[in-house]
C-alpha cells in the first residue's frame, strides 16, 4: 500500500515557518505583510476559498482584507479598485478570485495587477520568468506540489515525470517546475494518443484534468509517486480527485488524498508569495 502524503500536516509545518518569519518581519519593519483579495459575485465555491484565504492570513499574522463586489460590477469599476490597491504601499499582494463574471475580461484584470503584487503569478511577465527559471513568485498549486515532493524527499532529478493536464494555472507551470528540478517531463492532454502507455512510464505522475477518478490503476507504474491535483464530486456528491484513489493506492509508492493532499498547500504557497512580496517592498524602500 502506498504511503499517504499528508498535505494538512506538511501545510501546517510550512505555515508555522511562515508565521515565525512574519513575526521577525513585523519586528524589523513595523508593518505586516498585506494581502487583499477581491471577489466579484456570489459563487459559493469562490466564497469558501476566499474565507479560507482570509483565515490563513490571520493565522500567520498578515494584514488581510476582502473586497466583495456585486455580480453586475463593470470591468471599469473593478479595474479602478485594483488601481487603488496598486497605489497602496501597505498592500503587497493583490488577488482577484477567479472565475469572474462573463462580462469582465479575465486577461485585462490579470494584466492590471503589477508583477510585484501578483501573488498568484498569473501576470504574463511572471509566467515568462517561470519559463526561464528567474522567478520571484510561483503559481500556488504547482509550487505546493513541489513543496510536497521536497518534504517527502522525492527528487525529480533524472526521473520520468508525466503531467496530465495543460492548463495555464497548473499543467504548464507544473511541467516547467519539474523541468527546472531536472526531471524528464512529458505533458499529456485530451489529444494524447495511448495515454495509459505514457502515464505508465511515470516515476512521478501529476494529474490535473478535472475528471473524477480519471486515472485508474492500470495507468500507473508500480512504485510511482502519484500527485492528484483534481477536486471533483463523484456521482454520490462526495469530494474526489482525478485519480481512482482506492485502486491506485495499492500500486503507487506514495499518493496524495483528496481532500487533504495538494489543496491545503495551495493557500500556504499564497502566504509564502505574499511574504516574499512584502520583503521585496521593504528592500526597495531601504
Amino acid at each position: 500500500m502506498a504511503q499517504i502524503i499528508d498535505g494538512k500536516k506538511i501545510s501546517a509545518a510550512v505555515r508555522g515557518e511562515i508565521a515565525k518569519e512574519t513575526k521577525q518581519f513585523v519586528d524589523e519593519h513595523g508593518f505586516a505583510p498585506g494581502l487583499t483579495v477581491i471577489i466579484v459575485g456570489e459563487d459559493p465555491a469562490s466564497q469558501v476559498y476566499v474565507r479560507n484565504k482570509k483565515r490563513a492570513c490571520e493565522e500567520v499574522g498578515f494584514a488581510s482584507r476582502v473586497i466583495e463586489m456585486h455580480e453586475q460590477t463593470t470591468e471599469e469599476e473593478l479595474l479602478s479598485v485594483i488601481d487603488g490597491l496598486v497605489k497602496d504601499d501597505m498592500v503587497h499582494g493583490i488577488l482577484v478570485q477567479l472565475p469572474l463574471p462573463k462580462h469582465i475580461s479575465e486577461e485585462a484584470v490579470l494584466r492590471a495587477i503589477p508583477p510585484h503584487k501578483d501573488v498568484d503569478a498569473f501576470h504574463a511577465e511572471n509566467v515568462g520568468k517561470i519559463m526561464i527559471g528567474n522567478f520571484e513568485f510561483l503559481p500556488c498549486t504547482p509550487a505546493g506540489v513541489m513543496e510536497l515532493l521536497k518534504y517527502e524527499g522525492v527528487d525529480p532529478a533524472g526521473k520520468e515525470c508525466v503531467v496530465v493536464g495543460r492548463s495555464n494555472i497548473v499543467g504548464k507551470p507544473m511541467a516547467m517546475l519539474l523541468l527546472h528540478a531536472n526531471g524528464t517531463v512529458t505533458i499529456c492532454h485530451s489529444r494524447t494518443r495511448n495515454l495509459a502507455e505514457v502515464t505508465r512510464r511515470a516515476d512521478i505522475l501529476v494529474v490535473a484534468v478535472g475528471r473524477a477518478n480519471f486515472i485508474t490503476a492500470d495507468m500507473v507504474k508500480p512504485g510511482a509517486v502519484v500527485i492528484d491535483v483534481g477536486m471533483n464530486r463523484n456521482a454520490e456528491g462526495k469530494l474526489c480527485g482525478d485519480v481512482d484513489f482506492a485502486a491506485v493506492e495499492s500500486v503507487a509508492s506514495m499518493i496524495t488524498p483528496v481532500p487533504g493532499g495538494v489543496g491545503p498547500m495551495t493557500i500556504t504557497m499564497l502566504l509564502k508569495n505574499t511574504l516574499t512580496a512584502a520583503k521585496s517592498f521593504a528592500a526597495r524602500k531601504k
